[in-house]
């Protein structure tokens, strides 16, 4: 989609309705959720105006991807609401599909925003990884934690200004394995995992933050690994974009809150959301959704880099994944929202891809006020 388009979608967007009132992926109804639910879903979001975004005029490139190293690991690949155990070896490289990487059509970088109010791009990264633990979900988590140590790595080599980083995972139910202080909540950060189904049944922190998020003075690999690896015995009514504004909103990022300090007002947000069936269990529809969290980031949608793993159209694994089509509207309705295939070998190749978008965010970022 180019970038006319996008803005075309955001202009027919900002047409519909906010629900009012106050704020986590299996096929199913909305379980019966009632007003006082899609209420306390997309509610204290007022409707905004989204950020200008840059011009385009050229394609961008990017650099060949990087050669994963192998990794074993137990589970098997697992179709859609269903559960196999065994031992296989993670796989060790190769790209994704065709369908894979990144829809960006951005062109060159944005002009600067205001050379006075501010010396560099954006020096501050939340990354907010909602993953889905369904019972289909254990070969994808074990993929997901073998590809992560590039693409944090190429985080901090390639954004050289980014001199902080928060990083944080939340499951796509209200987790019961978490730490007893924020079991049972929809969007809290996930600290450990014990008891979990095909989880990593460990305790994850502390984190050197203080916190229940990571920063980059943690060992990423281990920590990240442990937290990412979630289970597989959560709901299969699944609620990505739920546990996503629950995360990121008022209630849990309060003083004392689960999610205290986990969001910055002048950080760029990159979401990443990982699941094999489509979105369903959340309030709300995806102009909505797009509304809910451009006004978490102050009205500016180029502020938000959107990350999907799920399954694309013409997906290259038909029984593996289930086609999320309301997941990719709404990541193709922001101007740095990029969908790969969540049943790929690896996702070295789609987050390497997604450095390019992510880069040229943070170059053009609008800090608050």
């Amino acid at each position: 989609m180019n970038l006319s388009n996008r803005q075309s979608i955001r202009r027919a967007v900002l047409a519909v309705p906010m629900c009012v009132g106050l704020f986590s992926t299996g096929c199913g109804d909305d379980g019966g959720r009632d007003s006082a639910t899609v209420g306390a879903t997309l509610g204290a979001v007022t409707t905004v105006s989204p950020g200008t975004s840059p011009d385009p005029s050229s394609s961008s490139t990017t650099a060949e991807a990087p050669e994963p190293a192998p990794t074993t690991s137990e589970g098997t690949s697992t179709g859609a609401g269903d559960e196999t155990d065994g031992t296989s070896e993670a796989p060790a490289g190769g790209e994704g599909p065709p369908d894979s990487g990144p829809k960006f059509d951005l062109g060159d970088s944005p002009d600067p925003v205001d050379p006075g109010s501010q010396d560099k791009p954006c020096v501050k990264i939340d990354l907010l990884f909602v993953v889905d633990n369904s019972s289909s979900m254990k070969q994808e988590q074990v993929t997901l934690v073998a590809s992560f140590p590039t693409f944090v790595s190429e985080i901090q080599q390639e954004l050289a200004d980014a001199e902080s980083l928060h990083i944080g995972v939340v499951s796509t139910d209200d987790y019961e394995h978490n730490d007893p202080a924020c079991a049972d909540t929809l969007g809290a950060l996930v600290t450990q995992t014990k008891g979990g189904k095909g989880a990593s049944d460990a305790v994850c922190g502390p984190f050197a933050s203080g916190h229940r998020f990571m920063t980059e003075a943690d060992d990423l690999t281990t920590t990240f690994t442990c937290a990412a690896q979630v289970g597989i015995d959560g709901s299969g009514d699944e609620m990505p974009i739920d546990a996503a504004l629950a995360a990121l909103g008022p209630d849990l990022e309060a003083p004392g809150a689960c999610n205290e300090e986990f969001m910055r007002e002048d950080a760029l947000l990159v979401l990443v959301i990982i699941t094999d069936e489509e979105e369903e269990g959340s309030a709300g529809d995806p102009p909505q959704w797009f509304e809910a969290i451009t006004a978490l980031k102050g009205g500016v949608e180029t502020n938000v880099v959107v990350l999907s793993l799920i399954g694309p159209e013409n997906p290259s694994c038909m029984d593996a994944a289930e086609i999320g089509e309301r997941l990719i509207e709404f990541t193709d309705m922001f101007t740095y929202g990029s969908i790969g295939e969540i049943c790929a070998e690896n996702y070295q190749m789609f987050f390497h891809e997604a450095i390019a978008g992510i880069a040229q965010a943070c170059d053009g970022f609008m800090p608050p006020g």
